[in-house]
């Protein structure tokens, strides 16, 4: 028997330790590259994003993007700016041709010191040499070019229009890089064709900027906060520099000033991957002293021949880190096994590199502390026995060490319990905002990004898709319904002060975009067709106004007439619902809309409740086929687009699920372990009680009652850190749903059930065993 429990406790250790291995390792891998973040950037510690801070009426807006007008002055007026470039945003990918084969691939358009900024490592060829030079991935190059070696000095098409001779390929960006797009071609292209890439007013472009080794921060940041009023001084926003370094971990502003970012999650999870091992160090320390008393003897033996205490501990301690070192080795088979797995789980790329020094010493960390944490309760509770009294069969007084098993297995239960809630809350807030009304149904509606042609042609192409059956409306706009677009603060209405900034979003669309988007009607009219001349409102732009009807008043925007800017009213004819965009989870900003179709780039279909999507795609597909042929058809599902926006909160839910139950199994195989011990020990117990008449289910209460009491405190424990946990979690979010009791309880029956369920299996064999059997065990 008492190899047999040895043999147990020895299994139950190793699967517990390595499943806690496991789960940290692959923390600590996302973890790595998370901190890793744009590494790959030689000059990452001297490499600034230039953002700015919007100075409006109730709070300080910050954004990523400047003039085209900055770079090049900071680089001549500022000391301390060794280097800068220009790059475009997340323009519509554009198609990409070569012969018969068309692909649409995201690029950006950039200054040629990018690649002595950014390190870009080429393969072949070099930085552009002409104007309409590209530069690809090798990714890139073999879509277009297949199996083509020399591909330098080839020419690509670009949405059917300008050729780009090719001047180099670069080598596949890692997925932990901030910028990486597919094709650079020079910024000098846009700038050319776009007057207000020139203009201290217009800000759509990404800044990075480069300091030279000696240059001081603090220095370049003074001079740059008024440094846009100096070329234009009715801004209001003020430039700062921001780091690469926290360009991924430490992304967010609130008000004008840094409130993390990432961060958070990687701290959080940090965090988890230490409790997980500390939970599975408790197994350890739980079944190492409850079977001391197995090891009693030998312990006196070894006194009796000589053996110190400290020789005692080093040799438990010893035991433990074998353990500790055999369930670290199974982990790493299993997590080796698992990884692609959990890349497809994280979106990442991660990979194990034991010949890495920081993965080695991260293993070796791991053992070290895990079995000396493991071990050394149980090193210095065995090594304290007396020899005369176990030798003599005397029973050790194990009070206290009953007591410190029992805390224990509270402390494990209740970072499970306080995790079960944690996933249970976080489902709930993800799916609070996905369920919000967003002002507007995004159901069944398909969009697809669009080349002038398109819009010249719309009447046609929106008669043959209403044509088909399948499709229910048609519109067009110059941004994506749920992201952010363009906005500014110089539009402006009768009773406006002067000093008064407000930040309003205006979106261009044509006549059918409302209906089609479904969004509700407070007062007034829909556009019209042709309708170029009124504007169309939402609820929070008409407060603005003040109270009373705003129809019939108008909105006065800057205007160029003639090559003139005026001020020019446009009269309001409707308001619609404030509608969900950007920030899912805070209020939208004003919004105007403009009948203007020609500015738009995005094309929008509804298809009909009652068909099929494939069978609606597929009709679709092919008028587009017929009405533009030179574009393959290519959609965007805008409930897909939806759920990309709660891409972080998903990824948290799955992680905290997965932790969640990974705590739970592991508490529960120190459970098993316990209640295996504690049914073996009152064998004979249990025997006398049959042969007197106890039920199975007396007996098997008996032997559970004892641990459910444990359970019961456990959940008492986690309810109050729970709850502070996540509602400290749920502040950071506008938009937050309620912390509901029964969610507590939801998570302490779930314990209470599977904790019954471990210890009933031990307590119910025990209870079945012959009588006559268990009397001769002992």
């Amino acid at each position: 028997m008492i190899k047999r429990f040895l043999k147990k406790y020895s299994i139950l250790n190793i699967f517990g330790l390595a499943i806690g291995i496991i789960c940290a390792g692959v923390i600590f891998l996302w973890v790595e590259d998370e901190v890793q973040f744009d590494s790959v950037n030689q000059k990452k510690d001297r490499l600034y994003a230039v953002l700015g801070k919007w100075d409006y009426d109730k709070y300080i807006q910050t954004f990523w993007s400047s003039s085209g007008a900055l770079a090049p002055a900071m680089k001549a007026d500022i000391p301390g700016v060794a280097n800068t470039f220009r790059m475009t945003e997340g323009w519509a990918p554009p198609l990409i041709s070569y012969g018969d084969k068309s692909v649409y691939v995201a690029g950006r358009y950039a200054d040629p010191s990018v690649f002595n900024m950014l390190t870009i490592p080429f393969v072949a060829g070099g930085t552009f040499n002409e104007l309409h030079s590209i530069v690809i991935t090798e990714k890139l190059a073999k879509k277009v070019f297949g199996e083509e070696k020399n591909v330098v000095g080839k020419s690509l098409k670009m949405d059917n229009k300008d050729a780009y001779v090719v001047s180099g390929v670069i080598k596949d960006w890692p997925s932990n890089v901030t910028i990486r797009p597919e094709w650079i071609a020079p910024f000098e292209v846009v700038e050319k064709s776009n007057a207000f890439y020139s203009n201290w007013g217009s800000n759509s472009l990404t800044t990075v900027v480069e300091l030279a080794p000696n240059a001081n921060l603090d220095a370049v940041n003074k001079q740059l906060y008024n440094f846009v009023q100096q070329h234009l001084p009715t801004a209001v926003n003020h430039a700062f520099l921001h780091p690469m370094t926290k360009w991924r971990l430490y992304s967010d502003f609130d008000n004008g000033k840094p409130s993390g970012g990432r961060i958070q999650y990687v701290r959080m999870f940090t965090l988890i991957a230490w409790i997980i091992l500390f939970i599975a160090c408790i197994n350890f320390m739980n079944l190492a002293t409850a079977a001391s008393e197995k090891r009693a003897r030998e312990v006196g033996v070894r006194k009796v021949m000589g053996a110190s205490k400290r020789g005692l501990i080093l040799r438990f301690m010893g035991e433990a880190i074998i353990t500790t070192a055999i369930a670290c080795v199974l982990a790493l088979v299993m997590i080796w096994t698992l990884l692609p797995y959990c890349n497809l789980i994280l979106e990442k790329e991660l990979s194990i590199n034991i010949l890495a020094p920081a993965h080695v010493a991260a293993l070796l960390g791991i053992v070290l502390i895990c079995g000396l944490v493991a071990g050394s309760y149980p090193a210095l509770y065995l090594s304290s026995f007396n020899p005369v009294s176990v030798l003599k069969g005397n029973k050790r007084a194990t009070g206290s060490a009953a007591w410190i098993r029992k805390g224990l297995v509270i402390l494990q239960f209740t970072v499970s319990i306080v995790l079960i809630i944690s996933t249970i809350i976080i489902y709930q807030q993800v799916s609070h905002v996905k369920g919000r009304d967003m002002g507007f149904d995004k159901r069944n509606v398909v969009g697809m990004n669009i080349t002038k042609e398109v819009v010249q042609s719309f009447p046609v192409i929106k008669q043959d898709l209403l044509n088909t059956g399948v499709v229910e409306a048609v519109a067009m706009a110059d941004h994506a319904t749920i992201y952010g677009g363009n906005n500014t603060d110089d539009i402006g209405w009768e009773g406006k002060s002067p000093t008064q900034k407000v930040l309003i979003s205006v979106r261009s669309v044509s006549a059918e975009y409302l209906s089609t988007m479904k969004m509700q009607f407070k007062e007034g009219r829909d556009f019209r067709a042709g309708d170029s001349v009124n504007v169309i409102i939402t609820e929070s732009t008409a407060k603005l106004l003040g109270q009373g009807s705003v129809i019939g008043k108008s909105m006065i925007v800057p205007w160029e007439v003639n090559g003139k800017a005026v001020e020019r009213p446009f009269p309001i004819v409707g308001v619609v619902k404030d509608y969900l965009y950007g920030d899912m989870y805070g209020s939208p900003d004003p919004v105007v809309f403009f009948c203007i179709p020609t500015a738009a780039n995005i094309l929008y279909m509804r298809l009909k409740v009652d068909v099929a999507p494939e069978k609606a795609l597929a009709k679709v597909g092919a008028v587009m086929e017929k009405d533009n042929p030179a574009y393959p058809f290519d959609y965007i599902v805008m409930e897909n687009q939806f759920n990309e926006l709660f891409t972080s909160e998903t990824l948290i839910n799955r992680l905290a699920t997965v932790f969640a139950v990974i705590a739970i199994l592991i508490s529960c195989l120190g459970l098993f372990g316990l209640a295996t011990y504690m049914a073996e020990r009152r064998t004979r117990e249990v025997g006398i009680r049959k042969v007197l008449g106890a039920s199975t289910a007396g007996i098997t209460t008996l032997l559970s009652k004892d641990f459910l009491k444990l359970v019961g405190i456990a959940v008492v424990l986690a309810f109050p850190l729970a709850w502070y946990a996540m509602s400290t979690w749920l502040q950071q979010y506008t938009y937050r749903v309620d912390i509901h009791w029964w969610v507590f309880v939801l998570a302490g029956g779930m314990a209470m059930i599977i904790s019954l369920f471990t210890i009933s299996f031990q307590s119910i064999r025990a209870a079945l065993m012959d009588p006559v059997k268990s009397l001769r065990a002992e």
